[in-house]
């Protein structure tokens, strides 16, 4: 079931760079994701794929609200954080938690590396002094 989902993925990302679904792309994008290498040993659970999916349906709404908060509240503060990775991650899994981080307005991911952590860049606002 993780090899359709991984195969799946891969048909989204080939869709999205090429913004061409004609049969012909169809057969080119099936065929590039059927002869990309895998690996095998690294399947993710159904679970963690679920879940993910389910992160990036909550993601939408919440960089709505994050783009009016920056166009309403200005955000001058910046800073770059280190975020660890969840444990037994596979490269597609790594792939989507980078893709919800940096869809979302006020962070991007700046480095992914590869000893387990994600380097965020964020903006916030500034804090008031009490």
């Amino acid at each position: 079931m993780v090899g359709y989902l991984n195969l799946i993925l891969r048909l989204v990302i080939w869709f999205l760079l090429t913004a061409n679904l004609s049969v012909a792309n169809i057969i080119i994008g099936v065929s590039i994701a059927l002869l990309l290498p895998g690996s095998p040993k690294s399947l993710g659970r159904l679970q963690d794929w679920l879940r993910a999916l389910f992160e990036v349906i909550v993601a939408i709404p919440q960089a709505y609200i994050e783009a009016f908060e920056i166009i309403l509240r200005p955000h001058t503060q910046e800073e770059v954080t280190l975020e660890r990775v969840k444990p037994g991650r596979t490269p597609g899994l790594i792939f989507l938690d980078i893709f919800l981080i940096t869809f979302t307005p006020k962070t991007i991911v700046l480095k992914y590396q590869e000893d387990g952590w994600y380097e965020v860049h964020r903006v916030r606002r500034r804090k008031k002094k009490a």
